[in-house]
């Protein structure tokens, strides 16, 4: 076939791709089965592999849902609709459990947790004002949802008053709507699957339209609530049941891993006989108290998880194993396997973690082995059928090389004192598959989002040598984009927006967004919260001053000599400093500040020595920044308060803050102004 008409076919079969797309994600009604569907992938991806220029002009990757339909007005939610974090083991709740200890600084306290099924529906609020429901928002991203009121009315159980004489001002009702797998057996024809069905059905412009299709809902927590009349989840649950809500009948009390796993064991086998969907159960603290002294991380709330039922599988062979280079250098083999469909995906690749795993399991191109999804992560190998294993097989060889060339190894870790399992490139933005990478992880979400910069137009702009570094963002050349397929004069317009509404980020996403290695989304906002402005976080590129620096951050909690090794590690780079600096000047970095500045520490600088009797360094910390104030990490003029714990405060901190005459606060006086 003829280049010309070659790239006619790939576009036809990619138009056709997105057209069942938005058949399936958006209108909830594909055409064709997804036998027809999957055949269609991999007839694109073959063409792909056999044409690699192909990849230049579009990528399958880049299809794996379809963009929004913006057909109701869009509302801000009262609060965050957080995802959950998960568990898959005994090991994983017993994590969790003691993190929760940890930060509440409980001792030998058997804390209750509620237990209830994780629906795989539809996340929807629910807010009633005075008693009367007047809103309903789909979840969203989690910040902002559609108004979806009159759809969710056509749900008769839905209260659309609460009759009672003693209810909040303000109620959010968190729910998941669903449909029975009875009443789907009626909807198979319409819907490709039950939860595509509510989906759908939710995304009805018209309510009349909604009200034909049975859908059903499970109330499971709240948001926003003024004013506060419960104390416990149980308590909620209980109470809004009275009020006429559905919850769960299976929803449970528990208080110990032991009860933890045996209402796992008991739920996951009555789950075929279910007339819903679930794919785990939700585990939740209790006290709500407690669940206030917890709070959230950026994604996920500290005092609930979602423990995950046992991974799906299915048998496979390897038909090659390539490395991948990440970010951070890390080099990851990836097993290309026969198409197969592992609980309802069709997946081709599937990952082998690293070197000692490839090792350990025997791995080699041509086995036939069993792989498993756990939640919705990339299947992983479990094992190897050495029954069907050729006589002419080899020993699958790890690369010491990474795909640019240079070296790779395994550093030794101080914190575990073990070699690290995962093999590295250290050449940093020097390696072209590592710099692509981290421009990736740069234009992403959660750091400079940059929207209709994604991952396909990194590569393509990559491809095209447009784009090396960060600040080549900030640079691009225009003209030459226009030349390209795809790129009109609007699809410019909005890009150069948005690159120029980047530019303005506030400080914990720079230093998020930069890419060093240990430092997340948290850690940065710690690091933020210890520079405050770009002029002093910029002191680290000075060896002499980073030196100085790096002692002080081992007393912010969440930094620790991991984290510090690798502030050192990214800074003694040349390069890293180097392109650190271009792309601050192409920058307007916002100050570092907490978001209330009204409470009792408004504008007050803390330090702490020490550790409390009734709670952790990091609730502490917690309770500051919600408050107004600051936590340091070192003794300054700038330190309004050294607050001292009963145990065992460092000396050489209380001495240097007498000497400043810092204002001391002992551990009776900080529980007296918290409870004042």
């Amino acid at each position: 076939m003829k280049k010309k008409d070659l790239i006619k076919n790939y576009k036809s079969k990619i138009k056709n791709l997105k057209f069942h797309n938005d058949l399936y994600f958006n209108k909830d009604n594909p055409e064709i089965s997804d036998q027809e569907y999957d055949k269609l992938k991999r007839e694109i991806i073959d063409l792909e592999n056999s044409h690699v220029f192909l990849k230049k002009i579009d990528k399958i990757s880049n299809y794996v849902g379809a963009p929004p339909l913006n057909k109701f007005k869009k509302l801000k939610h009262l609060r965050p609709m957080l995802s959950l974090s998960n568990a898959f083991g005994k090991s994983d709740m017993i994590d969790f459990i003691k993190k929760i200890h940890n930060f509440l600084n409980l001792r030998n306290l058997n804390l209750e947790f509620t237990c209830e099924p994780k629906i795989d529906g539809i996340s929807a609020a629910l807010i009633y004002e005075k008693g009367f429901l007047t809103k309903g928002i789909s979840r969203g991203d989690g910040i902002i949802g559609e108004d979806i009121l009159e759809n969710l009315k056509t749900i008769s159980s839905i209260p659309k008053k609460i009759n009672s004489k003693k209810i909040p001002d303000l109620l959010e009702v968190r729910c998941e709507i669903y449909i029975g797998k009875k009443d789907f057996e009626n909807l198979k024809k319409d819907f490709a699957n039950p939860r595509n069905a509510a989906g759908g059905s939710l995304r009805q412009k018209n309510p009349k339209e909604t009200s034909k299709i049975p859908l059903r809902y499970f109330a499971y927590g709240f948001g926003a609530v003024e004013p506060m009349l419960f104390d416990k989840q149980s308590e909620f649950l209980s109470t809004i049941k009275n009020w006429g809500f559905t919850v769960n009948p299976h929803s449970e009390v528990i208080s110990n891993i032991d009860e933890i796993e045996s209402q796992y064991k008991k739920i996951d086998s009555l789950r075929s006989s279910l007339n819903y969907d679930i794919d785990g159960l939700v585990y939740k603290v209790n006290d709500l108290k407690f669940q206030k002294r917890l709070g959230n991380t950026s994604n996920s709330p500290r005092w609930a998880i979602a423990y995950k039922f046992s991974a799906e599988k299915a048998k496979t062979k390897i038909n090659d194993i390539i490395i991948q280079v990440g970010r951070t250098g890390a080099i990851t083999p990836v097993a290309k396997v026969e198409p197969v469909n592992v609980g309802g995906v069709v997946v081709s690749n599937a990952t082998l973690h690293n070197e000692d795993e490839i090792n350990r399991k025997d791995i080699r191109v041509g086995d036939t082995i069993l792989i498993q999804r756990a939640g919705d992560v990339i299947p992983q190998v479990v094992s190897v059928d050495l029954s069907k294993r050729s006589k002419t097989s080899n020993k699958y060889i790890f690369p010491n090389k990474c795909l640019c060339g240079s070296e790779t190894k395994k550093e030794f870790s101080k914190s575990t004192k073990k070699q690290d399992a995962v093999r590295r490139c250290f050449k940093g933005y020097d390696c072209k598959f590592i710099a692509k990478e981290k421009l990736k992880h740069l234009v992403s979400k959660e750091a400079f989002n940059i929207d209709g910069l994604g991952k396909k137009v990194i590569e393509q702009f990559w491809d095209l040598s447009l784009v090396r570094v960060p600040s080549d963002i900030f640079k691009l050349n225009y003209i030459k984009i226009q030349e390209l397929e795809g790129w009109g004069e609007l699809s410019i317009k909005n890009l150069k927006k948005a690159i120029e509404k980047s530019k303005f980020i506030t400080l914990d996403k720079f230093i998020f967004s930069i890419g060093i290695r240990h430092i997340g989304q948290e850690n940065a906002k710690v690091l933020a919260g210890f520079f405050g402005t770009i002029q002093e976080f910029t002191k680290l590129f000075d060896l002499r001053n980073r030196k100085k620096i790096l002692l002080n951050l081992s007393d912010l909690d969440g930094i620790g000599d991991t984290q510090i090794q690798s502030i050192d590690n990214f800074f003694s780079n040349n390069t890293n400093t180097r392109i650190s600096i271009d792309l601050i000047k192409e920058l307007s970095i916002k100050n570092y500040s907490v978001e209330n500045t009204g409470g009792k520490f408004s504008n007050k600088k803390l330090m702490f020595t020490g550790g409390f009797e009734n709670m952790s360094r990091s609730e502490a910390k917690e309770i500051v920044e919600k408050n107004g104030g600051k936590v340091m990490g070192s003794i300054s003029k700038k330190l309004n308060y050294l607050v001292i714990g009963n145990s065992k405060p460092t000396k050489k901190k209380i001495e240097q803050a007498k000497k400043l005459n810092i204002k001391l606060i002992l551990e009776k006086d900080w529980n007296k102004i918290l409870n004042s």
